[in-house]
Parts: structure tokens; C-alpha cells; sequence
């Protein structure tokens, strides 16, 4: 999130409201847009360690750097916590991690250009603070408590609950990072269909970009310890959704789902009031024990939907979130993976067939084994890379027929072509990194900040 919500909006007077706010997101074909979102650490240089929010190289230092650029702050207790400028922001992190929230874009060529714009803004400041910026899906070497909290209300209520639901969702918050893309949709049958193809081929997505191999220094004996941390970062609103494979699935369906996850705040006057636990439901009802015989509006169902953590997300567009943070050449390469998918209706037609007679048990054995084993992972009479291979082929034809193409006369493709050398050979980054740990590195990751920052 950029900036703080509004904390005043429509009243919810009806149920339909709730639904109706997701039927938004319905678009017309040429309406469709592409947004990309990508987080990277930042370090200092000659230490490697984690950079805080204050003092003269720290993320609010930075920030303020970037305003020179036309971005606008966005001010929390006196603190720039986020910048924006026309449909893009820069936000932080619970640990720092700098986040570009990118525009509503129609092509990948935009979002590439998008990218590289943001990658020499962000190296110019970097380099007068002396820090640098690491892509990579969990941070290779310090520990939880090495991170220092970013100064925004909201994480300080998350921060104190996520200890009550599971075990890793501190380093969910302090130690991951990512990259998504999110995707409209036409109508509910279609929201229905791509939900339900993503969610399924998510895993896909995890085993190409898998770069997270460590933790606290060390082999986790996971290839995506990102995608690990939300098997034990809270049951009430992470993992696979059944619901989304089953008869019934539509708006209405995921506002049923969303009503019963807990909250965490309100946003009133400035602050984040915590409810943490408390039932959406019961402040339909005016009942919530947080604020008796207060009823949300429709800023709170907004900031509400942003707390629920499943591998797709339902707004008012799909949010595809299974992919760790990695390489800058990368960052183009998964909204060329989703769109070739999902923006083309026989490519995303062929997507789901590929996974539409998977079983429930199925889903959920995809999404404990690739973690750990990746590509490598065996699945029914073959194995994910099976799998990659013929998802990039769908992909790839779902590019082509768009035939969108930048100056030089390539089309949008090109863009996978870092995703299918590493479905052919078999094995992600995350296993590259530990064999350069086993030997070149002499079991260091002290080397993973020089050779792969950006």
C-alpha cells in the first residue's frame, strides 16, 4: 500500500455494495492493462547490512532523493512512508524493502521501459548513499532481528498478530520480497475462469522463479523459502482457496470468503485503530467490539481486501503472487508469462485445461512439494518442469497472437526467453546459488550482494 487510506467513504448500507465493488473490476478487452509490482532489499555497501529508516543512508534518505525525480511524498506521523506520482508509487515495506507499485499499463514494452526508468532513478540515489538494492525472494543473510521496522501504523498492529497465527509471518513481513503482475478480467465468467487457472498453475510460477534458497546464511533446504513462509504465516487468510474450483465461484462467493478473515485495523483520523481478530461480518452489523455501533464503509472493505494473503488475490483485478523476487531481467518476465496465459482466450482456455481435473489434494501437494523441490518436483507421470515447459508454450503463443511489438519489430515474447532457458535445464536460480555456495563461495552468501545486485 503507497499511502494511508482515506479513512472516509460511501457508507456500506447493503450487502450488494460488497459485491458490486468487485463487478468494478469488469473491462471491456481493449480496456485490459497490465500492472506490475516489484520489491528489492537495500543494503549498505561496504557492510552488507540492512539499511534502517533513519540516519543519512537510510530509506527515508532515499525517498527524499527520489522526490527530485517528480515524485510526490506521501507523509505518515511526519515521515515520507511512500511516493507517487500519476498512476505509480513507491512504497515500503515492514523492513525496508522498496516496493514500485507500477502503472496500468497495455503492453510489456511499457512495462519494460517502466522498469528501466525506475532501475536508474533508484541506482542514482543508491549510489550517492552508498547502499545497494538485491533482488531475491528471501534476504540471504540477516536475521529477524538485524531488520529495523518501518515507521507505519499499520505494521505495527500486523506486527504484534501475526505472532498469534503462525510462526514465519514476521519473516514474511521483514525478510521476503516479490514480484507480481496484476490482470483484469471481462466479466464474473471470465474473473471465474482466469481465478481459477492462475490459482491452479501458481506453483509454475513459484518453481521458475525460485531464488530463495537461505536463510540466515545457510542452505533452508527449500528452493523458494519465500513460498514457504505462507504455509505458517496465518491459516485464516493464506493458501489454496477450495471455494475457487468449486460450483458456485463468482463475486459473491469470494465476498463470503473475505467477510470471515479476520481484521487487523480501521483507518480513523489519521490513525490505524486495531481490530485484529475481530469479524467484518459483526461491523456490518455494528457490532465489531472495536468500534460499538460503528458500520464500515467502503474504504474499509478496500483496505480490507489488501489483508488477505491467498496465492491469487481478488480485487478489483487478479493479483498473481507466487513468484519470488529476483534478477532485474526477470521483472518483465512474469507479466509476459500471466498475459500470454490469461489475455488470450484460447491460451487461457488451454491453461485451464491443463489443470482442470486436478483433485483438491492435488493443489495442495503442488503447493507444499514446490517449494522445497522446485522443478524437480514429480507430479503425476511427470514432473513441474513437464509442466513449465508446456505452460511457456501456451504462454508464448498467447504472446505471439497479440502481435504487440516494440521499435526494433519484436513482439512481447521475447520477454520469456529467461523463463524457458530455465525450463529446459531444469532447475531455477535457487539451485545455481547453492552451487556457487558449496564451491566457489567457500559457504558464504556474502558474494550474492556483489555479483547479483542490482
Amino acid at each position: 500500500m503507497a499511502a494511508p487510506p482515506a479513512g472516509k467513504s460511501e457508507p456500506i448500507t447493503d450487502y450488494r455494495q460488497l459485491v458490486e465493488y468487485l463487478e468494478e473490476g469488469n473491462k471491456p478487452r481493449d480496456a485490459w492493462r497490465i500492472g506490475t509490482e516489484h520489491e528489492k532489499f537495500v543494503f549498505k555497501l561496504d557492510t552488507l547490512e540492512p539499511v534502517p529508516y533513519e540516519g543519512d543512508w537510510g530509506i527515508g534518505r532515499f525517498l527524499e532523493g527520489l522526490v527530485r525525480f517528480g515524485w510526490e511524498p506521501v507523509m505518515e506521523n511526519g515521515n515520507p512512508i511512500a511516493l507517487t506520482i500519476n498512476d505509480c508509487n513507491i512504497s515500503l515495506e515492514p523492513g525496508g524493502q522498496l516496493e514500485l507499485s507500477g502503472a496500468p499499463l497495455k503492453n510489456i514494452h511499457q512495462t519494460c521501459d517502466e522498469v528501466h526508468t525506475h532501475l536508474a532513478q533508484v541506482k542514482e540515489i543508491a549510489g550517492e548513499l552508498g547502499v545497494g538494492m538485491l533482488g531475491a525472494g528471501f534476504i540471504p543473510k540477516w536475521k529477524r532481528e538485524d531488520i529495523s521496522w518501518m515507521p507505519k501504523g499499520r505494521y505495527e498492529i500486523m506486527r504484534e498478530y501475526m505472532p498469534k497465527k503462525g510462526n514465519l509471518g514476521l519473516d514474511m513481513m521483514l525478510r521476503s520480497c516479490t514480484v507480481q503482475v496484476n490482470l483484469d478480467f471481462e466479466s464474473e465468467a471470465d474473473m471465474v475462469e482466469k481465478f481459477r487457472a492462475s490459482l491452479a498453475l501458481q506453483p509454475v510460477a513459484t518453481a521458475l522463479f525460485a531464488n530463495s534458497p537461505f536463510v540466515d546464511g545457510v542452505p533452508s533446504g527449500y528452493q523458494s523459502y519465500r513460498s514457504h513462509l505462507w504455509e505458517d504465516t496465518d491459516p485464516d487468510r493464506c493458501g489454496i482457496l477450495p471455494f475457487v474450483f468449486e460450483d458456485g465461484m463468482g463475486f459473491e462467493r469470494y465476498v463470503e470468503y473475505a467477510l470471515d478473515v479476520p481484521m487487523y485495523f480501521v483507518y480513523r483520523d489519521g490513525e490505524y485503530v486495531d481490530v485484529s481478530g475481530q469479524s467484518f461480518r459483526d461491523f456490518l452489523d455494528g457490532k465489531l467490539p472495536g468500534r460499538p455501533g460503528e458500520t464500515p464503509t467502503m474504504s474499509d472493505w478496500s483496505d480490507h481486501l489488501t489483508t488477505i494473503f491467498p496465492e491469487v488475490r481478488l480485487k478489483k483485478f487478479l493479483e498473481m503472487r507466487g513468484a519470488d523476487g529476483g534478477p532485474w531481467r526477470w521483472l518483465c518476465a512474469l507479466p509476459a508469462l500471466w498475459v500470454g496465459l490469461l489475455y488470450d482466450a484460447d491460451c487461457q482456455s488451454a491453461a485451464w485445461d491443463l489443470a482442470k481435473d486436478w483433485t483438491l489434494e492435488e493443489h495442495n501437494f503442488l503447493r507444499a512439494e514446490v517449494p522445497r523441490r522446485g522443478l524437480r518436483t514429480k507430479f503425476r507421470d511427470g514432473t513441474v518442469q513437464d509442466l513449465a515447459l508446456r505452460v511457456l508454450e501456451i504462454a508464448e503463443a498467447g504472446l505471439k497472437r497479440r502481435a504487440i511489438f516494440d521499435k526494433t519489430g519484436d513482439d512481447e515474447s521475447g520477454f520469456l526467453n529467461t523463463l524457458r532457458e530455465i525450463a529446459e535445464r531444469g532447475y531455477p536460480a535457487s539451485e545455481k546459488l547453492l552451487t556457487l555456495y558449496e564451491t566457489e563461495w567457500q559457504k558464504s552468501v556474502d558474494p550474492i550482494y556483489r555479483e547479483f545486485a542490482y
